[in-house]
């Protein structure tokens, strides 16, 4: 199972275990708290009608007194309530009186009227000065029909006189508790949603975040390594900063035996060329020859310095994890290539043209000297394979947030067979001169398009010759 996949299932379950016991809290507490809120409002009531009953005591007219005549009238006019979404079309309330020995003298359902009520709990706690409340069920053989009353004291000159009692059945009350529990059912539903949406978005970031690394991890072996990723979280910034800190630290042995194997073979042709020259100069040869062969003593002292130079260049340039960009004119960079190689293209008599900069693309983003010693790599390549009369073309256009440099020329193009090796160091095709180059001008220039999160890429062009495109950013 995937790692994000495991966060996630985490994640959940310790949502849906909080949540659960939570809505089960919620859920069980719903039942009795509706029931003491409803046992509250029936104490008040009762409290109340206790006032209005003690005159209908003390006048020794129960059944028709003020009580009587309220319920009578009340009954006459129909209940039209919506509570939130709550039909009520009746009157609930059940209300009885008894006297000071728990006998019923008023009772508003007509049931019970003349009735001893002195032990059920309500009348006989309340006629002891106690507070008085009861629930029982009208049917023994029907749980569901239960009726909770609360009674309250009919007090005169500090005597109990009697008991009211208001009752009111509990499934009446069964509505609002569904609605309570529906609603928090579906308030916990919509919490394990947006939980589980979080989590998604948590894991599909954390996963890319973790691809980013992969992918660079797998491009190091490549011959184009991807730059080193910038991850949002500090602790994967420095997962990144170590992967980049162990690749650099594996890589070291290997890149130090690459470059010694690599010189060395680089070294052998001229070290053979001035060993060769310096036995036939040890012999006295006349003096015509021994001045041909001191110059090419030189000329291979001088292929063995500039091989050095470039390896130098070259190793410093991939030891570089990041470059200062700054904004780097496009326009002067192309005047500046067209000065500096301005002799080798008037010996060769190949035209350079520079087509006119777009002005979305007037600026990029970048080393200016690592991108004009690119550029020279390229042009200086086109000149070689560029027969005289042709012509090498530059270009520049922005593409989304990159700017595309294009480099072309009329020459005889890259055989198919060097396609995927053009990049690898040392590697050189023969010139027109017949000579080879030390094969490091392709791999500098991938290098600096590396650090400028860029690509370099070379292509046969249908009608003849090489085109060579880099991206850098804009600014």
């Amino acid at each position: 199972m995937r790692i994000g996949m495991r966060l996630l299932l985490g994640y959940f379950v310790i949502v849906a275990v909080a949540a659960w016991f939570v809505l089960a809290i919620f859920v069980q507490e719903i039942k009795p708290g509706v029931r003491r809120a409803t046992e509250g409002s029936l104490n008040d009531t009762a409290t109340l009608l206790a006032q209005i009953a003690r005159e209908d005591l003390l006048a020794g007219r129960p059944r028709d007194g003020q009580l009587a005549r309220a319920f009578e009238q009340l009954n006459r006019y129909p209940v039209n309530a919506d509570i939130s979404g709550i039909k009520k079309t009746r009157n609930e309330y059940r209300v009885y009186l008894t006297d000071a020995q728990g006998r019923v003298v008023f009772d508003s359902s007509g049931e019970a009227l003349g009735e001893d009520y002195s032990r059920w709990n309500d009348v006989w706690l309340t006629l002891r000065g106690q507070y008085g409340a009861r629930s029982s069920p009208l049917h023994p053989d029907q749980p569901e029909s239960t009726v909770m009353y609360v009674a309250a004291p009919v007090r005169h000159e500090g005597h109990i006189i009697g008991v009211l009692s208001v009752g009111k059945p509990n499934i009446a009350l069964a509505p609002v508790i569904r609605r309570s529990e529906r609603r928090i059912m579906l308030a916990g539903v919509a919490l394990l949603g947006i939980a589980l949406l979080a989590g998604v978005l948590m894991v599909l970031w954390i996963n890319r975040s973790i691809g980013t690394l992969v992918r660079y991890a797998d491009s190091v072996t490549e011959a184009a390594p991807l730059p080193l990723p910038k991850p949002g979280s500090s602790e994967l910034r420095k997962l990144a900063q170590a992967l980049e800190n162990m690749r650099i630290r594996l890589e070291g042995k290997n890149y130090i035996e690459s470059y010694v194997h690599a010189l060395t073979h680089e070294l052998k042709s001229p070290l053979a060329g001035i060993r060769g020259a310096a036995e036939i100069l040890r012999e006295g040869p006349p003096p015509q020859v021994a001045a041909r062969f001191s110059d090419n003593i030189l000329r291979q002292n001088a292929r063995m310095q500039a091989l050095v130079e470039k390896l130098l260049a070259q190793a410093k340039l991939e030891n570089r994890l990041e470059i200062t960009l700054a904004p780097v004119s496009l326009t002067m960079l192309f005047a500046t290539l067209e000065e500096l190689y301005a002799s080798q293209l008037a010996h060769k008599s190949i035209a350079l043209r520079s087509e006119p900069v777009r002005p979305e693309a007037l600026c990029a983003m970048g080393d200016e000297t690592l991108l004009l010693q690119a550029l020279g790599n390229l042009i200086a390549n086109a000149i070689d394979f560029t027969p005289a009369g042709g012509e090498i073309a530059l270009a520049a256009w922005r593409d989304d947030t990159q700017i595309v440099i294009r480099v072309t020329d009329t020459g005889c193009g890259i055989p198919d067979y060097a396609l995927t090796r053009i990049f690898d160091r040392f590697y050189s095709l023969p010139r027109e001169n017949g000579q080879k180059s030390s094969g490091l001008g392709l791999a500098f220039v991938q290098e600096v398009a590396r650090l400028h999160q860029g690509e370099i890429a070379l292509r046969n062009r249908p009608e003849g010759g090489v085109e060579a495109r880099m991206t850098v950013k804009t600014a």
